[in-house]
């Protein structure tokens, strides 16, 4: 379910926290998020029952952490019952109760929607204000579309037809809409004859990772879009666009929320469709500025700007805000690991446990996204001992000395392998890629130069030395220059087809590659 839009849809929330683990980075952003909507929070303790429960020492982080009184955490063990009565008690209690009228004209907020293939688009609103019954007609405020309520119902915990939702519920309504397009998270509805304010909806989630998707078979095609069409009906926060690649043939480059979110798509994509694919190496959206104050967002690195187009003032890449909790001893090289991948701004470092031994380091920083979507949380998961904890959250963009690096062939470039690099790691990633396509491009009857370039200058290069033949092997006896004769007929040959011979780079060459990329 939609996080933003169902923290938008109530009052209250539950702050759960491992009492083995403590607090994760992803707590603190959660919390936050919680926060700044003005939600009631209960603090709750689970897993009390364990062994290695320490129920003081997390409590103490949560006192210094939020400054949340320890008096007001719930201690529970979901294992064995024990204290969950108690929480649906402060439930109750504490969290404040919606603030509609139902005497009021209908506002109700869209917060999620999913798909089902009999009935179509089933939404999820929050009723605000105002009573809305089965057999109604409403209005979308956002495309001015009417709808009529075929059922409406609660989710208890499936779904339960009601006949009606009054002001302060939450449910869904089933209302014949075919094209999940419709269901704008954050849309107001309305009765018909009824117009009201829009209510104020909230930004939903924009993706920030983008990679390209393709088949193995390219006959596979149709039935690979028709798949990826179905999981994002279910899935509305995943971007679609077709993309061709000359290597790779047809596809779709879509947009996530993260690397993680990728990874889940991907899985899904291959155990409920079957889909064999191949999943190029994820990219960040950069910004272009233009001198006369356009501005354009680039996803894929074929439409970067050439390096000294004089109508760009300068190229921005999104960076974000991130949140590491890591044991003290591991401070140090977690700081590297940062730095290692330009993080600046070590604005808030301090301690979540004063009395243990082994206490836990809170560690905020600012890094580049393009810097943490690949392989940052093997490394940061390697270097902790898989003791440290990641979350991240946009800050934003900025200026940066980013370049377009093109791979060439026999001095042709190919242009599905270009990508983005920062000017601090030409050479590392241009030895790097060089080294990886000399190993997966077959040999060829000529010597084939591999070339990494940045700026119109070569940076780093590789040869795959020519196949050889002997073509002296059939001549016994003679004079030598016999054998010369024909070695300087191979030697000009060789020079000819270096000239106007093409190095075709094999489909499956550049599964192995990008494949072995996504591992590392």
């Amino acid at each position: 379910m939609n996080q933003g839009g169902s923290q938008a849809a109530c009052q209250g929330a539950l702050l759960l926290i491992d009492s083995t683990q403590g607090i994760q980075a992803q707590t603190i952003s959660v919390y936050h998020t919680a926060k700044e909507k003005g939600l009631k929070i209960i603090p709750i303790l689970n897993k009390i029952d364990l062994p290695a429960a320490d129920v003081d020492r997390v409590a103490n982080q949560l006192e210094a952490t939020f400054r949340i009184d320890p008096s007001d955490i719930l201690h529970v063990s979901a294992k064995t019952g024990f204290g969950v009565e108690n929480v649906l008690q402060e439930i109750v209690h504490r969290i404040p109760p919606p603030p509609g009228r139902t005497s009021a004209p209908l506002r109700a907020l869209l917060f999620d929607s999913f798909f089902d293939h009999y009935r179509g688009v089933i939404m999820l609103l929050s009723v605000e204000s105002g009573v809305l019954k089965k057999g109604d007609r409403i209005v979308s405020v956002h495309t001015s579309k009417k709808y009529e309520i075929l059922d409406i119902g609660v989710m208890h915990p499936g779904e339960t037809p009601t006949g009606s939702l009054r002001a302060g519920q939450v449910g869904y309504i089933v209302c014949n809409m075919k094209d999940p397009t419709e269901a704008h998270i954050g849309d107001t509805f309305h009765l018909v004859g009824k117009p009201v304010e829009p209510l104020i909806g909230f930004q939903p989630n924009k993706p920030m990772v983008f990679a390209g998707v393709f088949p193995f078979d390219t006959s596979e095609f149709p039935r690979l879009e028709e798949s990826i069409k179905r999981l994002t009906l279910t899935d509305r926060s995943v971007t679609i666009q077709r993309e061709s690649s000359t290597a790779l043939g047809q596809g779709c480059r879509l947009g996530f929320l993260g690397t993680l979110h990728m990874d889940v798509f991907r899985q899904r994509l291959e155990d409920e469709y079957d889909a064999n694919v191949l999943i190029t190496a994820p990219t960040v959206p950069y910004k272009v500025v233009y001198r006369d104050g356009t501005e354009y967002m680039i996803r894929n690195p074929t439409e970067f700007p050439d390096h000294g187009d004089p109508k760009v003032r300068e190229i921005q890449e999104p960076y974000v805000k991130g949140t590491i909790i890591v044991p003290q001893e591991y401070v140090g090289a977690m700081m590297e690991l940062c730095s290692e991948h330009r993080g600046e701004d070590f604005a808030d470092i301090r301690y979540l446990d004063s009395t243990t031994a082994s206490a836990r380091v809170l560690l905020e920083c600012r890094l580049p996204l393009g810097e943490i979507v690949t392989d940052f949380f093997e490394k940061l998961k390697g270097r902790s001992s898989g003791f440290a904890s990641f979350d991240y959250e946009e800050d934003g963009y900025q200026r940066s000395s980013l370049h377009k690096m093109t791979f060439l062939l026999n001095h042709v470039p190919v242009d599905a392998l270009a990508m983005i690099v920062h000017q601090s790691v030409h050479e590392v990633v241009g030895r790097k890629w060089t080294q990886k396509l000399k190993e997966v491009i077959p040999k060829q009857v000529f010597e084939v130069p591999i070339q990494a370039m940045v700026k119109g200058k070569v940076v780093a290069r590789e040869t795959i030395s020519a196949m050889r033949k002997d073509v002296t092997a059939g001549l016994y006896g003679g004079h030598f220059e016999r054998k010369l004769k024909h070695l300087n007929k191979q030697k000009e040959g060789k020079a000819r087809l270096k000239r106007i011979g093409k190095v075709d780079l094999p489909q499956e060459a550049f599964f192995s590659l990008l494949g072995s990329g996504n591992k590392k």
